[in-house]
């Protein structure tokens, strides 16, 4: 659980976890696009606006088109930086980037509506989940994208985030809006309690991630490129993924 923020805001960072060292794999796969294409129609939380794309100069009456864009950082495929619920966590701009790359896994967890993930269902993922990995997990929400359905997600539970932190992996992507509970199943003081155990000891966390039916069940190298926001508790990504061979 989060401890409640005080009137400068909630600390407890813990740092970055030790990883072990890992000899680079290479490959020639094609790399998969893993992102959504960022829209005013992107889904999102009731309480977050439409992102809003205007023109500050536009041909023909221009010489060039320069698009404006307004928008909430944690929308559409987005990664979170720990200063999204820690104040004295890191911000996009300090994240190191072999936090955003490199090895690990896309398991593919078939879950229904408002169905919980458990530390068995990690355990018995395949590929198995390994120390220092990015752990991708493939719920098959993609396909409900803009639906009624897409905020009655599959959702880690708190002791499987704790699972996840403890095998020392240092990013988990999910295709869904939130590795948290859904909207319809949270009390009244919420306190997106996966998200502050999960960011407290730097695990990243990705949402929103596209396409992972794909490459479920294989190991794969990703690349995550959020903007380099300087200050920032969060950023759009792209998102990219290739198979390793064994």
């Amino acid at each position: 659980m989060c401890d409640g923020p005080n009137t400068k805001g909630r600390t407890g960072w813990r740092g970055w976890l030790d990883l072990p060292s890992r000899e680079a794999r290479r490959t020639d796969a094609k790399w998969i696009d893993l992102t959504y294409p960022f829209s005013s129609s992107v889904p999102r939380s009731a309480m977050f606006a439409a992102p809003q794309f205007s023109y500050f100069a536009r041909m023909p009456e221009k010489p060039l088109n320069i698009t404006y864009m307004e928008t909430i950082v944690h929308m559409g495929t987005h990664v979170d930086a720990p200063r999204h619920f820690y104040a004295d966590g890191p911000s996009m701009d300090e994240i190191p980037l072999e936090r955003l790359m490199g090895e690990g896994a896309v398991i593919r967890l078939d879950k229904s509506i408002n169905e919980e993930i458990g530390v068995a269902d990690l355990a018995a993922a395949s590929p198995m989940i390994e120390p220092g990995d990015i752990v991708a997990i493939d719920t098959g929400w993609s396909a409900r994208w803009g639906t009624p359905e897409w905020n009655q997600h599959p959702y880690l539970s708190l002791e499987a985030a704790r699972w996840l932190v403890d095998r020392k992996v240092k990013l988990v992507a999910v295709d869904t809006a939130t590795p948290d509970l859904p909207f319809d199943l949270r009390s009244v003081d919420f306190s997106f309690p996966v998200h502050c155990l999960l960011l407290k000891d730097g695990v990243l966390i990705s949402e929103q991630v596209a396409n992972l039916r794909q490459l479920a069940g294989k190991r794969v190298e990703f690349l995550f490129c959020p903007l380099s926001i300087e200050g920032c508790d969060g950023a759009p990504a792209r998102v990219l993924a290739r198979e390793l061979t064994m």
